[in-house]
Formats: structure tokens, C-alpha cells, sequence
């Protein structure tokens, strides 16, 4: 939500928001404009990280930058003003501070209130309308200057919501990730919004991919920026995500009790489906890995074993039974692990299910996982695989009852059919709250898994 106060029929200034669930402060990891830069409404102007992920802070109007209230690594609570804006540039002598005035107050609606209000897309504003509103108590009435440096910028600024083509941010990634560009695909969504078919649509044949290693990454992290040693030790400050993640997993280690069950199993169907999925034309421009499979295996073993998918509430001493899974998916950054989720991930068709797992991939390797995609998830799966470990003890998500972990797939020697065969093998662990899930619906969840895995048809007949 946008927090902003009005200082002057000239300036305004930005406050540093609330960006997800009640958190108090954040660091500003990174500005984009300097004093002098023009901005405009919708415009990336500075990057943060909170306890949960880096965010990038859109500005909320037009105008010249005045001034940056704090530098770069600088930690401010929630309500601090970052940054101050001259939105009327060219007017008069700036002074040297903005002068702030009362706190605009909500009024009335006029007589004549408006028809209906036209839905907005992210970072392009209200479109204009015959709706008029009261001057704000305290404001000032610009003079002609003033007036006509303020319709200058609302002209560019209807100008630039014109020219620029009308998508949601998931459809832009995708454009962006696809080689699109948006200014040549043409929209089908209502009211001229392009949609995700319409880039599929546009993108040209997809050159083929290079093998997929059997252990591919979920979220590999990214370089990590070398730190030059100062004498015999180094000190790193402890803070944002990484912090968050301390306090949740020692949180989660102690307070849930937690079971972990392993099993290995020959997943060479598995891998040769991932191959013919891979030239299949239904599922042309969407990323197919192990992971994939592995994913819808487990939602149709939690299909099969619904009572897996829960929580444990401890104040109300409650089991909460979910009726709907948000997949999440552990994934390795520079700043430390995050796990953002598939909302409705039981719904998903396969050819969805990659698509939705392709954009929580690379929107988490960019480092631009929002707070929103990381809360409310009820079943994880991190993929150990990919540092060539054979498996491990995951601890679980906090609110989560199990996490599933995926080993390495290796070549290896295996009896099969009564022979012993070099086959592809991975060793998968299950850990779960015992609060809510007993030894045994624990392993039937793990070994629904496992037999999907061994035998994909089993996608279809349990699916």
C-alpha cells in the first residue's frame, strides 16, 4: 500500500511503505534515481529487503527527484519518508527543505458521484474521468506556473500510458523471459490487456534446450559478491531475509516434532518421460524438468492422502485441514533461502503447473520474490539434488506439515526385472509434523510419491 503525504502544491514526498504483513522497517538495498532524475508514475525508483525478500519500490506520481532522505544500506522503519519529489519542475526556486503541510483528510464525495471506476492495471494509474473531488484541506492552490508545469506532466503522463502496451506484471515477465516484445503481440484481453496466450502466441519456435542435468536446480544462487578478508576472521551482520529465516527454522526445529522418512527409488520411467514431454507440442514453451514430475506426483499423493495437507494451530489447539494446496518450492538466493509458493497448485494442469513453476524460478533467482508469493503455503519441496546430495533431513516451513526432499539421480546399479541394471535412482525424504501426521500416513504419502516416480502412468489412473 502506498504511503505518501503532500508538502506543497510543489513537492511530495514517499513514504517507505508496509510491503507485506505488518512488517516494521526495511533496508534500502539499492536506489535507481539520483537528485535531478525524472521520474514517472509507476517507476521503479529504489530496491529494499525486509525480513522476508527484496522488494522494488514503484513511485507513485511524476516528477523531478529533490531529494534521497537515506543512503544506500541505511535500515528505516515503515512511515519514514525515503525519498521527496518536485512534482511541478520549472515553477519557481526550489527551497531548500519541503514544507510540509496538515495531512490531506478524506472528504465527502461530491453531488455528482462517479458512474463506476475503471479497473488499473500495476503502473498505470486511474485513466481520466469527469469525476471531480474537493480541495484537500491545507493545499495549496498552485499558481499559473505551477498549473501549467502540473498539466505538462499530465499530459506526458497520459501520453506514456497510451504508448505503452497494457499487461500484467506475469505476462511482461513472460514476455521478457520469451524475447517478446509487447509493442508487436496483439492483445485479446478485455479491453486491449495482453495475456499470457497472446506472448505464446507471438514467441517464435523455442531453440531446443540443452539436456537438463538429472538434478536440476530449483533456484541455484546466484555469484555471491567476494568478501576481502580482514585479518584471521570475518563478521557478517545478520539481518532481512537471512535473519527471518534464523529465527523461523529455530522456531520450527523446536516447536514442531519433527519425523523424517527416506526411500529410494528407480526413477528411469520418469526420466524418459521428461524426455518425451520435452518434444511433446501441448507442452511447447514450457520448461519440463524432473521437477516437474516430481511436483505433480506429490499433489496427487496429497490428493490421495488429503490429511497430510495441514497445520497445526496451537493457540485454538486446532488441526486445520486445508482444501487446497500452495505449492512451495525452497529456493537458493545470495541473501539466504526463500520459499515462495504455487497458490491453488492442485488445480493446475501439468502444462500450467510449469508455466507457474518457471516464473517462481526466475522471479526468485532475480531476487524479486514478493512477500505475497512467500505466505500461506501449506507442503514444500526442496530440491538437495542439485549440490549432488543424495538426500537430507528438511526442516519444515513454519505453519507447514511435511516438506519433501529430492536427492541427486544418479546412474547407478539396480535389479531389475531380476537383472542387475545401471538404471536412474534418486532417494527421496519426507519430514513431517507428528503433531498432525502419524508414521503411517506419513509413509503412505512418501510411498505414493515414490511409486509415481517409478510408474508415471499412475499419474493418470490415481490422478
Amino acid at each position: 500500500m502506498t504511503t505518501m503525504t503532500e508538502t506543497s502544491a510543489r513537492f511530495r514526498e514517499f513514504k517507505m511503505p508496509d510491503v507485506g504483513e505488518g512488517l516494521t522497517e526495511a533496508e534500502i538495498l539499492k536506489w535507481f534515481v539520483q537528485p535531478g532524475d525524472t521520474v514517472t508514475d509507476g517507476q521503479v525508483v529504489c530496491e529494499v529487503e525486509t525480513a522476508k525478500a527484496a522488494v522494488e519500490l514503484p513511485i507513485p506520481f511524476d516528477g523531478v527527484v529533490h531529494e534521497l532522505r537515506f543512503p544506500e544500506g541505511t535500515t528505516v522503519d515503515v512511515g519514514e519518508v525515503i525519498i521527496a519529489v518536485d512534482v511541478a519542475p520549472g515553477s519557481g526556486d526550489a527551497p531548500a527543505e519541503p514544507e510540509p503541510v496538515q495531512e490531506a483528510v478524506a472528504e465527502p464525495a461530491a453531488e455528482e458521484a462517479p458512474k463506476g471506476r475503471q479497473p488499473v492495471l500495476v503502473g498505470y494509474g486511474v485513466a481520466e474521468s469527469s469525476t471531480k473531488r474537493r480541495a484537500r484541506k491545507g493545499a495549496e492552490i498552485p499558481g499559473p506556473a505551477a498549473a501549467a508545469a502540473q498539466a505538462e506532466i499530465n499530459g506526458h503522463r497520459a501520453k506514456a500510458a497510451e504508448s505503452r502496451p497494457l499487461a500484467k506484471p506475469p505476462v511482461r515477465k513472460l514476455a521478457k523471459d520469451l524475447g517478446i516484445d509487447l509493442a508487436t503481440v496483439t492483445p485479446t484481453g478485455e479491453g486491449g490487456v495482453i495475456t499470457r496466450e497472446d506472448v505464446h502466441a507471438a514467441a517464435a519456435p523455442a531453440p531446443a534446450e540443452a539436456p537438463v542435468r538429472a538434478e536440476e536446480a530449483v533456484a541455484a544462487p546466484a555469484p555471491v559478491e567476494a568478501v576481502a578478508p580482514v585479518g584471521r576472521e570475518t563478521r557478517i551482520p545478520v539481518k532481512g531475509v537471512r535473519k527471518a529465516i534464523a529465527q523461523a527454522m529455530v522456531g520450527s526445529a523446536f516447536t514442531a516434532p519433527h519425523v523424517t522418512e527416506f526411500v529410494t527409488v528407480d526413477v528411469t520411467r520418469t526420466m524418459k518421460l521428461v524426455a518425451e514431454l520435452k518434444e511433446d507440442k501441448d507442452m511447447a514453451g514450457v520448461r519440463v524438468n524432473p521437477l516437474l514430475v516430481i511436483a505433480k506426483a506429490l499433489l496427487v499423493a496429497i490428493k490421495r492422502n488429503p490429511a497430510v495437507n495441514a497445520a497445526w494451530d496451537e493457540s485454538n489447539q486446532e488441526i486445520v485441514q486445508k482444501h487446497y494446496v500452495n505449492l512451495g518450492i525452497a529456493a537458493a538466493t545470495p541473501r539466504g533461502l526463500i520459499v515462495p509458493n504455487i497458490k491453488d497448485a492442485h488445480d493446475k494442469t501439468l502444462p500450467e503447473l510449469g508455466e507457474a513453476l518457471a516464473d517462481l524460478v526466475s522471479t526468485a533467482r532475480e531476487g524479486k520474490t514478493s512477500p505475497a508469493a512467500m505466505a500461506g503455503g501449506t507442503v514444500t519441496i526442496t530440491n538437495v539434488g542439485v549440490f549432488g546430495v543424495d538426500t537430507g533431513t528438511p526442516i519444515l516451513n513454519p505453519g507447514e506439515s511435511a516438506i519433501l526432499a529430492v536427492g541427486a539421480i544418479k546412474l547407478q546399479p539396480w535389479v531389475h526385472k531380476g537383472k542387475v541394471k545401471p538404471r536412474q535412482v534418486t532417494t527421496l525424504a519426507l519430514s513431517f509434523d507428528h503433531r498432525l501426521v502419524d508414521g503411517e500416513l506419513g509413509s503412505k504419502v512418501l510411498a505414493d510419491v515414490a511409486a509415481i516416480l517409478e510408474q508415471p502412468k499412475r499419474l493418470i489412473t490415481w490422478g
